[in-house]
């Protein structure tokens, strides 16, 4: 057994013959009387105390914990005392993600997680309080996507905390808990005349942004982005290598989302609509940090530049120009009628004409094709559809004769 068991009510002796006996100690019938003691693997006493009556489930610890170091599973009872704050901290400092990333991921867990978990120790967490806290969530008035994501920061924090042998367990993994349920949104792709309403309704320095994002499916931020030299005219192609986004109001280059470039087919409208838009709005370059606000500055040609000839803010964009031209289309504002909708526009298209979805996932610059198949999975054509066009292009304007397969049937 590792270590050893200590009664602290009673002390060993030495009588006159050499002998040993237990004599009372001062401590005889007041506070608890058994402390079960080991070295830890850090070289450290450790200890853990036991009432009168339970020096059997004393030692049924210390086998325990015997067996964990065995075993390679071994936990400092400790280790778990550390409060959910000190150990976010501590997991907050090692994080070595995208910049924009972990800003997004420090604002939640400091906005939502600690105010009502902070204070608790690791080792007190229980199934319980993840439900209470997720309920406050929920009443919080915070979208379902919303709630996810911070439960999976959440999630992702404690299992660091398991990985570091805090505590054994990771209670956001209990079957109790359930993470937020998201609604079930079918995604309604934009008809050809919204998006040609809405892009006149453009200041015309901004029009083209529709046709890169609607004709070759690019996220805002890799519009914005863009610079002409990863447009190949000559090949018919477009090489998004690059992106704006906003890390805590600051704008800086970064990779596409996932640190993804990708190439996109340039359909011929599109490069119709660049040239023109060359023509009246010449690319010059842009200075901008590199992946986080204190990178290395990097300059880009990039298309679009707002009217004091910086790097278009895509907040600013939104309030100032895209919301209004929502508004003079008729369309209503909401998430749903971002500049996203384009990509959605995009798949729309490509899906209707027979694309395969592993193209358009590499086009779109997701991770993984399932994930554009679960998204657009109700765009494709039908079955029943495809069975019916199949057919009718077999027989053309069908039979010419009496052979055919009425014939084959009757025969």
């Amino acid at each position: 057994m590792a270590g050893h068991i200590q009664d602290r009510w009673y002390k060993t002796s030495i009588v006159l013959d050499g002998k040993t006996t237990k004599v009372k100690s001062d401590r005889h019938g007041a506070g608890v009387r058994y402390r079960a003691r080991y070295v830890g693997p850090d070289g450290t006493e450790k200890s853990k105390s036991f009432p009168d009556g339970q020096k059997r489930l004393a030692e049924k610890w210390l086998s325990g914990i015997e067996a964990d170091m065995k075993r390679g599973q071994y936990i400092d009872p400790h280790a778990g005392r550390l409060t959910v704050r000190q150990h976010a901290e501590r997991w907050l400092a090692s994080l070595t993600m995208d910049p924009g990333t972990f800003v997004s991921t420090e604002t939640r867990i400091r906005l939502h997680v600690l105010p009502h978990l902070g204070t608790r120790s690791l080792d007190s967490l229980r199934p319980i309080h993840l439900r209470e806290w997720l309920r406050k969530l929920q009443d919080g008035g915070l979208a379902p996507a919303c709630q996810r994501v911070i439960f999976a920061n959440l999630n992702a924090m404690m299992t660091a905390a398991v990985d570091d042998r805090l505590i054994p367990h990771n209670p956001c993994r209990s079957s109790s808990v359930k993470a937020p349920t998201l609604e079930a949104r079918r995604i309604v792709p934009w008809q050809p005349e919204r998006v040609l309403v809405v892009r006149s309704a453009l200041p015309e320095r901004y029009r083209a942004m529709v046709d890169l994002a609607g004709g070759c499916g690019m996220r805002q931020g890799e519009v914005l982005g863009l610079a002409v030299d990863d447009v190949d005219f000559a090949a018919g192609v477009v090489h998004v290598v690059r992106q704006v986004k906003l890390i805590a109001g600051r704008q800086v280059f970064a990779l596409p989302k996932g640190g993804k470039t990708r190439t996109v087919p340039l359909p011929e409208s599109v490069v119709r609509s660049l040239e023109h838009h060359i023509g009246q709005q010449p690319p010059t370059g842009v200075s901008l940090p590199w992946r986080s606000v204190d990178g290395p500055e990097v300059t880009a040609s990039v298309l679009f530049r707002n009217i004091e000839g910086r790097a278009v803010n895509r907040v600013t964009f939104n309030r100032v120009a895209w919301r209004p031209a929502l508004d003079a289309a008729g369309v209503p504002r909401g998430r749903e009628n971002g500049m996203h909708a384009l990509r959605h526009f995009y798949s729309s298209v490509l899906l209707d004409a027979g694309e395969s979805v592993k193209a358009l996932s590499e086009y779109l610059g997701h991770h993984d094709p399932g994930f554009t198949l679960r998204t657009y999975t109700h765009l494709m054509p039908g079955s029943e559809k495809r069975t019916r066009e199949a057919v009718s292009r077999a027989f053309g304007d069908g039979p010419k004769s009496d052979d055919g397969p009425m014939t084959a049937q009757g025969a």
